[in-house]
């Protein structure tokens, strides 16, 4: 298997962020329920489980943008046979999952009123501390955290994470297993195996 992907499958590199991303969100849904769930307000461990959860967000951000330019500088593997619609209907919901991929982490961050301690090595400061947010939101605009905080908050976690992004997620799984058990095509393999 080479690093670039070919017509029949996705390479290494393509593989590699395609499955850390998904298992990156798998691990920012189960810190933010693991403080949702199991611990008590302002306890040390709900503390942690946040910073954790923004730590995520942060390197899904990352590697999304990673993502981004390394599909725009390789090819495609080929789509399976499938009708004009079919095909038409896979690259709007590849398209839906990445514009949420780069949503979710921007509003999170700037509707976040805290910093982030990235996994505890270094900070990165709130919006509201970045000049950014002093000149353009407050200074620009006149607005206070609390009102710029909001929307963003809304969008992130009503909107985003509580039901589109699961729905997006289970709709590509879904879409792939449909592929691999009931078409018995290798749009499954391109990601996993090559074979």
């Amino acid at each position: 298997m080479g690093f670039k992907n070919t017509a029949s499958n996705y390479g290494s590199i393509a593989k590699w962020l395609h499955w850390t991303t998904a298992l990156l969100f798998l691990g920012s849904y189960a810190t933010f329920y693991y403080k949702e769930w199991f611990t008590q307000e302002r306890a040390p461990e709900g503390f942690t489980a946040l910073q954790l959860h923004f730590s995520i967000g942060i390197t899904v951000a990352v590697l999304v943008v990673l993502r981004i330019l390394w599909r725009m500088t390789n090819r495609v593997p080929d789509l399976e046979s499938g009708s004009k619609w079919v095909n038409f209907f896979v690259r709007c919901g590849h398209y839906a999952l990445y514009a949420v991929m780069i949503i979710m982490p921007i509003t999170g961050y700037m509707g976040t009123g805290g910093s982030t301690e990235y996994f505890f090595i270094f900070e990165i400061p709130k919006f509201e501390d970045t000049a950014i947010f002093q000149n353009i939101v407050s200074g620009g605009f006149g607005l206070s955290f609390e009102e710029f905080e909001k929307p963003f908050d809304f969008i992130h976690k009503k909107i985003l994470g509580e039901w589109l992004l699961w729905i997006l997620i289970l709709g590509h799984a879904g879409a792939a297993l449909f592929h691999h058990i009931v078409n018995k095509d290798r749009t499954l393999l391109k990601m996993t195996t090559g074979k």
